[in-house]
């Protein structure tokens, strides 16, 4: 019955460099899982903050009104707190603060009891020549692909 819902950050590979990985769970308040369950949202613009308590929060994760909802709708672009251990979120904001580091959401998915999970990377963004030669690295491979198709024949 449960169908597999996967939202991905697909630019987050390419513009940061991803250091370690993180699950961490959602408060969702009211419509914005059925809205998640049909697939309507997007992290490909949002970013993760600390406010002064301590707390992780994502900012501009889009999740779309429900189709069926009446006025107690949820805000679109709400922020939403994210759910970690203290001792994970304290790494976590350690590292942002000393190192210049960033959290990016990279998945957003449902596990199997049908609770919303964010995966998120601690990341570090990449300079251009960076992304040249990530380019250039995926044209070399899709080139050697085809070379090793062409020669089985």
């Amino acid at each position: 019955m449960q169908q597999n819902i996967n939202i991905k950050n697909k630019r987050a590979r390419f513009e940061y460099e991803l250091l370690d990985t993180y699950i961490a769970g959602i408060v969702l308040s009211g419509t914005e899982i059925k809205s998640i369950r049909q697939s309507k949202a997007s992290i490909s613009e949002s970013f993760c903050e600390f406010n002064d308590r301590g707390e992780l929060f994502v900012i501009n994760m889009q999740i779309d009104e429900y189709s069926h909802g009446s006025h107690f709708n949820h805000r679109p672009k709400a922020e939403r707190k994210l759910l970690l251990n203290k001792r994970e979120l304290k790494k976590l904001e350690k590292e942002v603060k000393t190192s210049g580091l960033t959290i990016i959401p990279l998945k957003l998915f449902l596990n199997d009891r049908g609770l919303a999970k964010l995966q998120i990377a601690l990341a570090r963004g990449k300079k251009l020549y960076d992304k040249r030669e990530t380019l250039k690295d995926r044209d070399n491979k899709r080139n050697l692909d085809r070379i090793k198709k062409s020669f089985n024949r």
